[in-house]
């Protein structure tokens, strides 16, 4: 007779192919299941933190749910702050762990629905009567509202018989938000009436734009009104002409690209929540640009927005090509009238920075020329965030993701890349990551390694200190000898988990990565550089955080 374990595994493989995570004694029988009878892909992970965060990515590189697993007690706690980063990130995924038995908890027993609770993740318990039926409920949640959730299977419960397997129903999804109301309508003449009249006109466009597909009618949109546009940073690529558009907005973006946002008077935003690195601490937009927001939040999410429209992108986005006809408006020809190409140039910098070490920005710039063009960028949180961002552009908004940023943390760099690489097998994964976060999550470069093999490359800045802290408080008096680290050789490192490890002085040793991508996959394993970096350079985003704290 089936168990409840059984019951679990084969309703989730009828919903998603794969599961990352750690074996332990509370999903053991939940982990032979999955391996013995369905199709769905298991990747063991060497720290369980790491099987959340490889599900995160998976979501994120492919739009396709994922799931993770762990123990109970100590293996459920050590997913915390990967599930706090999916929770507000807003990653539909689901963890699977085992839990205290129905009978009540044992000694090592933690609440682990309050800690999920604390996190802002809610958890789904299994029983024997209602597993497939709670597992269908558990991912319609975590799908409807984008957000992880937490299936927990009780310890005296895992391998209890449930009766036979059958198929539940299927994951029932909302309708995409449409304007709705007379309200609604009045918003959308407003801003139609404004992009019609506006002889500078600029969308913006986030992540939320991209999740809703919202893409080709943003570049219809762009050519009926001559806009110039840009996007955040999870959302580069997604409009379809890169003539018009500035790239990146915030403290990521360039000099010149950023003062031409200053001149806009009419600016429409698209699925992006305008936080202040995006807003550039209040500096992005001219004070008397008219400032409208579309987006699926309850209401806006800056002071600057002038016209608030709750609604899907994509909806709102043909609604107003709609009105815009309708009224015979025509392009402002502001796009046709600047040459936006210079305008995304980055400072390039000296090759050596004055400190004899390696300028992170040199590096970044011939780092850009080398990677291949089907990249896929992880990245974990840190100073470093601002080279890649700001020199690597992408195809398409779901080939960059930020794991970490939304919760301010370090460390869940190295298991994106098992996440990204089975979402995306033929691309090649680029990790950026920094020596602290580096170090946090070292236990899965293994992972990364046996994962990505001769697809994955592992970029490790690396300026011996926790960079960001340096910058923001070692500037300002505070001791610096905590915020410091022992130069550590992470290529020697990567060589001992079997893959090619380089230390990079100058731009010159970065031709090995020329050499790396000539052999064919099969030829080359993981490829990690060491890219020994000074912290004296400080990227443009981190000197708005130190005015702002200033």
């Amino acid at each position: 007779m089936p168990i409840v374990s059984a019951h679990v595994a084969h309703a989730l493989g009828r919903h998603l192919n794969h599961v990352f995570g750690v074996m332990g004694n509370g999903n053991a029988h939940f982990l032979d299941v999955l391996h013995r009878e369905t199709d769905v892909s298991f990747t063991a992970m060497r720290h369980e933190a790491g099987g959340v965060v490889a599900a995160d990515a998976h979501y994120r590189a492919s739009g396709r749910i994922a799931a993770a697993t762990a123990t109970y007690g100590a293996g459920f706690t050590n997913t915390l702050t990967a599930l706090a980063e999916a929770a507000q990130a807003r990653i539909p995924l689901l963890l699977v762990v085992g839990d205290e038995p129905t009978s009540g908890p044992r000694p090592w027993g933690v609440d682990q629905v309050a800690l999920a609770s604390a996190v802002g993740v809610r958890t789904y318990t299994v029983g024997d009567r209602d597993a497939t039926a709670t597992v269908l409920i558990a991912l319609e949640h975590a799908l409807t509202y984008r957000t992880p959730v937490v299936l927990a299977i009780p310890y005296d419960v895992v391998a209890r018989e449930a009766g036979p397997i059958t198929d539940a129903g299927t994951v029932t999804l909302p309708a995409p938000l449409a304007p709705h109301g007379a309200a609604a309508d009045a918003t959308l003449d407003r801003i139609a009436e404004a992009l019609a009249g506006a002889e500078r006109p600029f969308l913006l466009a986030g992540r939320g734009a991209w999740l809703c597909g919202a893409g080709p009618a943003l570049g219809r949109l762009a050519e009926a009104t001559g806009a110039i546009t840009a996007s955040t940073a999870l959302g580069r690529g997604i409009f379809p002409e890169p003539a018009y558009d500035l790239g990146v907005t915030g403290g990521f973006g360039a000099a010149g690209a950023m003062e031409l946002v200053r001149e806009a008077d009419v600016a429409v935003v698209f699925g992006a929540g305008l936080n202040q690195f995006t807003m550039r601490f209040g500096e992005l937009l001219a004070p008397n640009t008219t400032v409208f927001q579309i987006d699926v939040a309850a209401t806006a999410t800056h002071a600057q927005v002038g016209g608030f429209l709750r609604a899907d992108a994509a909806v709102a986005a043909e609604a107003l090509l709609e009105r815009l006809r309708s009224r015979g408006a025509v392009s402002s020809g502001w796009r046709d009238q600047v040459d936006v190409a210079p305008l995304r140039a980055q400072e390039e910098g000296a090759g050596q920075a004055p400190d004899g070490r390696l300028d992170p920005r040199s590096a970044a710039a011939r780092l850009a020329t080398l990677l291949p063009e089907d990249r896929v960028v992880v990245s974990d949180g840190g100073h470093f965030i601002g080279w890649s961002n700001m020199y690597w552009p992408v195809e398409s908004p779901e080939r960059i993701m930020m794991i970490g940023t939304a919760y301010q943390s370090i460390g869940l760099g190295f298991p994106s890349v098992a996440g990204a690489i089975a979402a995306r097998p033929e691309s090649t994964v680029v990790l950026t990551t920094g020596d602290g976060g580096g170090l946090m999550a070292i236990a899965d470069l293994e992972s990364a390694v046996r994962s990505a093999r001769g697809h994955g490359i592992a970029v490790v800045w690396n300026d011996a200190a926790y960079g960001a802290e340096v910058n923001l408080y070692g500037l300002k008096g505070l001791a610096r000898e905590p915020m410091l680290i022992p130069e550590v050789d992470f290529a020697a490192v990567a060589r001992g988990f079997g893959a090619e490890g380089v230390v990079v002085r100058e731009i010159a040793d970065l031709d090995a990565l020329e050499q790396w991508t000539r052999r064919t996959p099969s030829e080359r394993p993981f490829l990690l550089l060491d890219l020994r970096i000074s912290g004296d350079v400080i990227a443009p985003y981190q000197r708005e955080i130190i005015k702002a704290n200033s």
